[in-house]
């Protein structure tokens, strides 16, 4: 006789597997083209690859410091002063963490207490709700507006409660594809000074930006430097999403609290790729072309896209491409892009399932950072529909 399983109440009950494994899962089974999950599908730096061969195999293999290999806090110091024109202290304002989920999870979980209220503006990554929800907070959901999805700066302001604790920006955002200008942070500034909050900004596709005003992150902006942690990922900056490594930047007393949690989350990152990462910095140059290389990629993706009967938004961040298909289906955005992995051999994501309440505007996301062989097998079966 099978034993009963155990009785056990979830802490998620509404969660279950991510849309990006579904996806990525029925990408496989069907043979389709998969512009679904966020990785891409064109090999990494070989430099890079032998630096961590190189420090594996001379002996770097143990723990790493839980904040990070010293050599690496240094180089990535230098980096945000060589993006921001502001020092950084390497020793207490840096943490390397196990990729930008596992910062935001560290961050969200180390500032939000039970009953703290957390604003997020979908749609929105799908991690930010359920760590919130952890740490005993309510998410306060806000909609960003189309076409250009943008905050809608009143409706921000109704809902600040006394209970609000916390905001979570992306920028760029995924899955939107939009940005906030330096105008947006200096009237979040304001608010967030006016209110007395706190701020967490998810930054992990700074280097792939398509705006003439480029990259605006937090760390520009004063008060905002000192209320906020930035959220960084190296994974998605050397085409590495695999290695699962990020850092998160904040100033003394909140990097200090991160930390704590950090430490009992995965101690510390591991040894040989942190040293690689801390040589391949010392040359600016691999993550300056990046938003070149991507917007050519974006651009490629549009052109080839040109006379199918998706409606393009406007992308001006990120390697993801909002695509609308009122013209071709009334179909729910899930059931449309299941339609199209098994009919059609390209898979995508439902930007439903970006939104708290499910917002179906029959919109779907492609992932851009492909190579042109793959962007163009796809988009010919697009244009077929």
């Amino acid at each position: 006789m099978t034993p009963a399983p155990v009785k056990l109440e979830s802490k998620l009950p509404n969660v279950g597997t991510t849309i990006f494994a579904v996806m990525s899962t029925m990408a496989a089974e069907h043979n389709a083209i998969n512009l679904s999950q966020g990785y891409p599908d064109f090999p990494i730096s070989s430099q890079l690859i032998d630096l961590v061969e190189h420090y594996m195999s001379n002996g770097h293999n143990q723990y790493a410091p839980m904040a990070g290999e010293p050599v690496l806090l240094r180089q990535i110091a230098n980096k945000l002063n060589d993006c921001l024109g502001y020092n950084f202290d390497a020793k207490t304002e840096i943490t390397v963490v196990a990729g930008a989920t596992e910062g935001l999870f560290a961050t969200i979980t180390a500032l939000v207490q039970k009953g703290d209220e957390v604003i997020i503006f979908d749609p929105a990554y799908d991690s930010y709700a359920p760590a919130v929800q952890l740490s005993g907070g309510t998410s306060v959901h806000l909609e960003l507006k189309l076409p250009n999805f943008t905050i809608d700066w009143e409706q921000l302001e109704a809902a600040v409660s006394s209970r609000t604790k916390l905001i979570i920006i992306n920028n760029p955002n995924n899955p939107a594809g939009s940005i906030l200008t330096a105008e947006d942070l200096q009237r979040l500034s304001d608010l967030v000074v006016r209110h007395d909050l706190l701020l967490i900004s998810d930054e992990v596709y700074e280097h792939m930006v398509y705006h003439p005003q480029g990259h605006q992150s937090i760390l520009k902006f004063p008060e905002l430097r000192a209320r906020g942690v930035a959220i960084f990922s190296f994974g998605k900056t050397f085409h590495a999403t695999g290695w699962k490594v990020g850092y998160c930047v904040a100033p003394e007393n909140l990097t200090r609290e991160l930390q704590k949690i950090h430490q009992f989350l995965t101690y510390s990152v591991n040894t040989p790729v942190q040293m690689a990462l801390a040589d391949y910095l010392k040359e600016p140059v691999h993550y300056q072309s990046l938003s070149t290389f991507f917007q050519k990629k974006r651009d490629l993706f549009l052109r080839l896209m040109k006379h199918s009967r998706f409606e393009p938004l406007p992308c001006n961040g990120t390697y993801f491409q909002l695509m609308k298909y009122h013209a071709i289906s009334e179909l729910a955005d899930t059931e449309m892009a299941i339609w199209m992995t098994k009919e059609h051999g390209v898979a995508s994501i439902p930007t439903s399932v970006f939104y708290n309440k499910g917002t179906d505007q029959k919109i779907l996301r492609f992932c851009f950072a492909k190579s042109s062989e793959t962007l163009t097998q796809a988009a010919e079966k697009l244009c077929k529909i």
